[in-house]
């Protein structure tokens, strides 16, 4: 019997694919960091997840940017949620999405399962925000919601 590397040297054309690297290396495009100000975005992820340094509780949001210079790229939101205070910011955050989910922590079970009905919520009514993506006087970025809207 093959190994799993024969078998997917065998069923996949690997000519072709180091073709599409090559293709894709040369067509690179030419992504910036998104630099702070107001965004049209829309939520494409939410959830509950382990932080890769710390492998400890945190909120991550993934908005794409839907309109404008920076329209496909992404302004992520992360909030560590190990204190009262990082709670406090994600549930303020998540509030301000207006998704008629009432925002409360109990334990992280219940978090994840509230997260999944907010995206739920999202996603049927397609809402979508603009953001004021900032920096505060301290360095730390800042994300406000400024207006809730419904997919055109």
């Amino acid at each position: 019997m093959a190994n799993i590397w024969e078998k997917w040297d065998k069923k996949i054309d690997i000519a072709g694919l180091k073709d599409d690297v090559k293709k894709a290396a040369e067509n690179k495009p030419d992504y910036k960091d998104v630099p702070k100000g107001k965004y049209e975005v829309k939520i494409t992820k939410l959830e509950l997840r382990a932080s890769k340094k710390s492998d400890e509780p945190m909120l991550a949001c993934w908005m794409k940017i839907i309109a404008g210079q920076y329209k496909g790229q992404y302004v992520f939101y992360y909030q560590m949620l190990t204190t009262g205070f990082g709670i406090h910011a994600a549930n303020g955050f998540l509030r301000s999405l207006d998704s008629n989910v009432d925002i409360a922590f109990d334990n992280f079970k219940q978090y994840n399962d509230m997260l999944m009905d907010i995206m739920e919520a999202i996603e049927t009514e397609k809402l979508e925000y603009v953001i004021d993506y900032g920096e505060n006087d301290k360095g730390y970025k800042t994300y406000k919601i400024e207006d809730v809207f419904i997919e055109a």
